[in-house]
Order: C-alpha cells, then sequence, then structure tokens
C-alpha cells in the first residue's frame, strides 16, 4: 500500500503544470502542434487551417471553458464569419495518461456535431502554454490567424464586447 501511494504521489509530482508568464504575442507565427479532434482525427496547428482565418479559443484549465463559451456566443450573436477552433490545452504526463477520459468527458458535454470543432492539445501542451503564458489560465487565450498562421490578434483577458469587435475589426481587414 505505502508503494502505491508513493507512486501515486511521484505520478502527481512528474505532472505538475509548470507557470509560464504572459506574453503577447500578436505578430508572431503560431507554433506547429499536434492534437486531436474530438472526431478522434489527428490535427496540426496552424497548419491544417492554413489557407483562411482561423480563430483559435485556447484553454488551459476546465473552468476556461465559461470563457470560451462566452466567446462562441458572441461570436454567433454577431454573425462572425470565421473558422473558430477550441483547443483545450493540458501539459503534462498525467493529463496524457488519462488523455481518453478527459476526451470523452468532454464529449459527453458537447453535441457531436461540434466535436471537429474542438482539438485536445497533451504532448504539445507545454509549448503553447510556455508560447502565450499561463498566468490567470480561467481566461481563454484568443489568437486570430491570418492564413499563413501568423496571429494578427490576442487576447487574454477574460471575454469582453471590445476585444470581440477588436477580432471583428481584424477579421475585416483579413477578407
Amino acid at each position: 500500500m505505502k508503494n502505491i501511494v508513493v507512486a501515486l504521489c511521484c505520478m502527481f509530482l512528474m505532472a505538475c503544470s509548470s507557470k509560464y508568464p504572459n506574453q503577447d504575442v500578436t505578430n508572431q507565427m503560431f507554433p506547429q502542434v499536434t492534437g486531436e479532434s474530438l472526431e478522434k482525427e489527428a490535427k496540426t496547428l496552424p497548419d491544417d487551417y492554413s489557407g483562411k482565418p482561423v480563430l483559435l479559443l485556447v484553454g488551459y484549465v476546465q473552468d476556461s471553458q465559461f470563457d470560451i463559451d462566452r466567446w462562441l456566443i458572441g461570436l454567433d450573436m454577431t454573425q462572425t464569419r470565421v473558422a473558430a477552433v477550441e483547443v483545450p490545452t493540458i501539459q503534462g504526463m498525467f493529463p496524457r495518461m488519462f488523455s481518453t477520459m478527459i476526451d470523452n468527458g468532454m464529449r459527453r458535454g458537447i453535441p457531436k456535431e461540434l466535436w471537429g470543432g474542438v482539438v485536445t492539445v497533451y504532448e504539445d501542451g507545454a509549448t503553447v502554454q510556455q508560447f502565450t503564458g499561463n498566468e490567470s489560465p480561467n481566461n481563454a487565450r484568443i489568437l486570430l490567424l491570418d492564413k499563413t498562421g501568423k496571429i494578427v490578434y490576442f487576447y487574454d483577458r477574460g471575454f469582453s464586447v471590445d476585444a470581440l469587435n477588436a477580432v471583428r475589426e481584424t477579421l475585416a481587414t483579413l477578407n
């Protein structure tokens, strides 16, 4: 029993998330990372969305879903036409070990017709978190990429109407 407790403690310690300071990544290229849609299709970001603008809504913790939902509702209510991809991004070995269980939990809470728009990133989770920073993890990271994968708009302070309007204005310059 003692060995099991020690092993579990070691796993949790190895899975501890690193903290990275937030940074503005506007005008940088989004790093190439791999993930899987909830439809179980392998995806490479940003390559699989090149050729057109894409809005990545990146969440680092489950509570960031509230922020992402507000963004999605705002985009829908304003009839903003852009490919929007939710990107749950979780770093560490422990989450990777339970990725199937985590993904199945997401599938239970998301209508099947939306599964293609959710790409979970585990293996490259630290890459994305280090790139944008992960302070205030409840706030989604909103990244509007142009057709080449360059970040033309970045926001990480929680949903606001002003930020939504800024996304729309920036998007209008890309079309």
